[in-house]
This record gives C-alpha cells, structure tokens and sequence, in this order.
C-alpha cells in the first residue's frame, strides 16, 4: 500500500528569540512492499521518487529498512503477529535525499501502538526515539510521550531537554506535534496532513509544486539558519554523536 500526504509544517522557536516559520511537504506511508501500485515511485530503484531501504532503520546510509523495524519491536517484545508495519517519510527525489524526521509506525486493529522518530540532522547524524506505552495500548494525539534529547539537531539548541511528543495517526488524517523544551527555551514543532492513496498525477503534482523535494528541504533549513545567525542567535558548537542510537519515552505523568 502507499498514501500521499500533502502536509504542511509550522515551527516556533521559545524564547528570548523568537522566530516562526512554515512551508509544505511531501510524505508517503507505505508498507514498503517490493511492488508499489505507482509508476512514479519505486523502491529500492532510481525514480522519480523512491524509497530505499538503505536510508532508512539504522545507521545512515546503512538502513535495513522494515527488518530494522521489525527488530527493535522483538526487543521490546511487541506482539508482531498482529501488527502491521509502515514508514511514513519524504520519499528522495531523482537520487537525493534527506529528511529532518521519519516515523516507523507499529498499528494493531489500525490503531497505532508503537512508532519511532527516525531524527537526522545536517552533520551526517542520526538518532531514533522509541515511542509506546506499557502494555502497547493505542496511542492516540491528545496523550503525550516524552524523551530526553539525546542528538545535537540545531546549531541553536544544545544537547539538553526534553521531547514531548503527540502522535495522531488515523485512516485518513497525520498530526504530529513535537514539542522541544530546555527551561524556558524551546522549539514547538507541527506536521499534519490528510492521507489520500497516492497515484502519478498526484506524485507529479508534488514534484512541480514542491520541486527538488528534499533538496528544497535542506535549502529551508539552511535558509532559517542564516536568519537565527542574523538574529545573533547563540551558537553551539556540534558534539559527537552519543553512543546509543535509540532512547526510549515516557508517559508525561511518570
């Protein structure tokens, strides 16, 4: 299966310094079966867009795709007979690609259970925040799941804080709310979309619309870099990425 969000994001920085800003995006959901009901799209083959398995579950570049996915459920002993698995991401464009964030999403009875944020930044880095309540009961948007940062994204945000993640996932419609926050400093993050089947003429439609895909992607963050350091925003420089590649959420009330 494979569905076509035309979504939009909104991000606000917190702050002493504040700064706003949004844009439309692409994302698909697919199983990533091997044959995709689209001649636009491909996997694991050059195309228009594509979705490759080596950009996605795992190191960067190195990604084993749905069976990374299906691996760290094992782990985490989530019942796999009953679950059906999805990538919701921005497909690469002609052979590029890069995405701010991905999200595996684990669905029992459609209802989603589980899900990671695949989170990449521009310095070649990449770290994965595993999402669930105890027991794997439905997550739904209004419940709120947090994680301690653990990867530099922002050259104007350190290593420190907390996500709160909202995840709404449904038939029809994608809600992501990612709220970053460090004391009184903080980033408030949105992606919301509805899910509609995905055909050529819409993929086309994207391609004309949004050119560049990814491409235009990293020009925007780039762009809104240069206006945080025309801001004078405070800049921190990269660390090393730490040791683990995943942590782990907890429910806000824990």
């Amino acid at each position: 299966m494979i569905d076509h969000i035309q979504a939009r994001t909104f991000h606000r920085r917190r702050g002493a310094l504040h700064n706003a800003f949004h844009y439309g995006v692409d994302f698909v959901v697919s199983d990533l079966s091997a044959r995709l009901p689209v001649r636009l799209l491909s996997h694991n083959r050059l195309n228009l867009w594509s979705l490759w398995d080596r950009h996605h579950g795992g190191p960067r570049g190195q990604g084993r795709g749905v069976n990374w996915f299906r691996q760290v459920l094992a782990e985490h002993d989530f019942p796999l007979d009953q679950a059906q698995l999805l990538l919701i991401t921005q497909p690469s464009f002609m052979g590029f690609q890069f995405n701010p964030v991905s999200f595996w999403v684990a669905l029992v009875d459609e209802n989603v259970c589980a899900f990671v944020a695949e989170v990449n930044n521009t310095f070649g880095h990449r770290h994965c925040y595993f999402c669930a309540h105890e027991g794997f009961t439905p997550i739904t948007f209004e419940q709120v799941l947090c994680a301690r940062k653990a990867m530099h994204v922002s050259p104007f945000q350190q290593v420190a804080g907390e996500y709160r993640f909202n995840f709404g996932f449904t038939k029809d419609q994608l809600n992501v709310r990612i709220h970053y926050q460090n004391g009184d400093q903080g980033v408030l993050a949105t992606l919301s979309g509805k899910r509609q089947p995905a055909t050529d003429r819409s993929l086309l439609w994207a391609a004309l619309r949004r050119p560049f895909g990814a491409a235009r992607v990293v020009f925007l963050i780039y762009w809104q870099a240069l206006i945080l350091y025309l801001k004078r925003a405070p800049f921190v420089k990269t660390p090393p990425p730490g040791l683990s590649p995943m942590t782990p959420s907890k429910n806000l009330d824990e």
